[in-house]
């Protein structure tokens, strides 16, 4: 009986901990999109040098890829939640 409450009760913790990371990745994600939201306003509507362009663009290209995988991560953090099997995901 012990076994099983020891277990129950990391289970309850492993969701309490997955489910805040799945809040801040979601906040984290908004304020990458509104971060891309204002580089695409500035690159519109003033103009630029080719070099101001550029960097505008790498910036842009940088916060795309890091938005893709903060989704990655959210989606296997939710899914984990969803089928019942919340664990502790340490990142190396």
């Amino acid at each position: 009986m012990r076994q099983s409450q020891a277990e129950s009760r990391r289970q309850s913790v492993a969701k309490r901990s997955m489910t805040k990371e799945a809040k801040q990745l979601s906040g984290l994600i908004a304020g990458l999109r509104e971060s891309l939201d204002g580089i695409h306003k500035e690159r519109t509507s003033t103009k630029l040098s080719g070099a101001e362009t550029g960097i505008l663009d790498e910036r842009r290209n940088n916060l795309l890829l890091t938005i893709a995988a903060l989704d990655d991560r959210l989606s296997a953090v939710q899914g984990l939640i969803d089928l019942g099997r919340p664990h502790i995901i340490r990142v190396h």
